[in-house]
Formats: structure tokens, C-alpha cells, sequence
């Protein structure tokens, strides 16, 4: 019923630094220093993703620096001790690198992220090829469309289909990304669906629905 879900490749970056195993540890925070990011690809061959630096795996050089850890603390921490003594993107890559394509949804990504508890993902092709990268600020992009946007495709998409024949006209306006309908409708039972159809609008940031049934004479 509503229009093609916004995808990947609509908000990823195209232009990506990345790295390669043999990568060093300077080189990889003057490459984040200078593009301004705080993650990297690694990649293989012709471009493969194998893995992923990020600014959390550098920190433990900095963290152990000057300290000797206990007993308990090398047992906890033993993947970031490690990676406190590695000097190449190999030895403190993250891996295997969590990805996603291209066409995924931005629900889908947000998911991706949610559950393996990271906050950006390189977007592979079918053969694990970089494409590009895409970050939770890059997602956030969709609810800067506006208002009169939204409430066009509102319009367009959910209320026209759901109420062809309105006892009275049904009214959409948005504000800050909020959506609040208005209207008598002849069937009640599309009232919900209504709501739930326009949440689901991209860019929606909540809806205030306060179409009402027609009653009788």
C-alpha cells in the first residue's frame, strides 16, 4: 500500500577510507584524524571486506598504557590486552565484520545494528565486495523529510486507500514530523490500521489520530 521503503543505498556513504591487514596503528588514526571517521574496513584482495578497526579497538593502547593490570582484569580483558600490544589493523580488527547490502531497509539495518551492538556497518555486494558504509546518523537521514512531504505521502498512500469515501473529508497536517488525522470515516475498524499504516511512514516521528466513526442519523 505505501511507497518503496527507503533502502541502504539511499543513505550510505559511497566514499569510503579503508585499510588492509598490514595496516599500522599510526597510520589508521591519522587516516581516522583526517576523514573525520571513527571506523574502517579492512579489506583483501580486490576489495573483500575481511574485518573492521575501530576507534574502541585503539583505545586499550592508550588505556593499558601505564598500567598493570591484575589477575582478574587480564581474565576479563584479555581480547583488549591484546589488542593494547597489536601494531596492524590485523591484529586488532574486529572480524568477522558485521555487514549489510546494499537493498536492506533502513529497519533492516537498524536491527543489524541493534542486535550486534554496533554503530556502523560496511554495505557488501553478493560477493562481500565494498560498496560503501552506513552509520546510525546515516539512518536518522529519513526523518529529516518535510512535513509537507510526509503528509502527501499520508494522503497518497494510507488515507486515500483506506477511505475512498469519506463521510466528510479526512485531514492530514504534519508538524515536526508528527502526523494528526482528522476526520469522520464510514468503517470504524480501519481507524487502527490507519494509525499503524502512517507510523509506518518514513521520516513519521509519532501520529495523533483523531478520525472518529460516522454515526447514524
Amino acid at each position: 500500500m505505501q511507497g518503496n521503503p527507503h533502502r541502504v543505498s539511499d543513505v550510505m556513504t559511497r566514499a569510503v577510507v579503508a585499510v588492509n591487514r598490514e595496516t599500522l596503528f599510526k597510520d589508521i588514526v591519522e587516516r581516522m584524524e583526517r576523514w573525520q571517521v571513527s571506523a574502517l574496513p579492512v579489506l583483501e584482495g580486490d576489495g573483500r571486506v575481511i574485518g573492521l578497526v575501530s576507534e574502541a579497538d585503539l583505545l586499550p593502547k592508550e588505556e593499558f598504557r601505564d598500567s598493570d593490570p591484575d589477575r582478574i582484569t587480564q581474565v576479563r580483558r584479555l581480547s583488549d590486552l591484546a589488542k593494547a600490544g597489536a601494531v596492524s589493523a590485523e591484529e586488532m580488527m574486529s572480524m568477522p565484520a558485521v555487514t549489510v547490502h546494499a537493498d536492506a531497509t533502513l529497519p533492516e539495518a537498524a536491527r543489524i545494528m541493534a542486535l550486534r551492538h554496533v554503530k556502523r556497518l560496511p554495505v557488501v555486494n553478493a560477493e562481500g565486495l565494498l560498496e560503501g558504509m552506513v552509520s546510525r546518523g546515516d539512518l536518522l537521514k529519513v526523518f529529516l523529510r518535510p512535513d509537507n512531504d510526509l503528509a502527501d505521502e499520508i494522503r497518497r498512500d494510507v488515507l486515500d486507500v483506506l477511505f475512498p469515501a469519506p463521510v466528510e473529508p479526512v485531514h492530514v497536517t504534519v508538524v515536526d514530523g508528527v502526523a494528526t488525522l482528522t476526520g469522520r470515516v464510514r468503517d470504524a475498524a480501519r481507524i487502527p490500521l490507519a494509525a499503524r499504516l502512517v507510523q509506518g511512514v518514513e521520516g513519521v516521528v509519532g501520529v495523533d489520530c483523531r478520525l472518529t466513526p460516522a454515526t447514524d442519523g
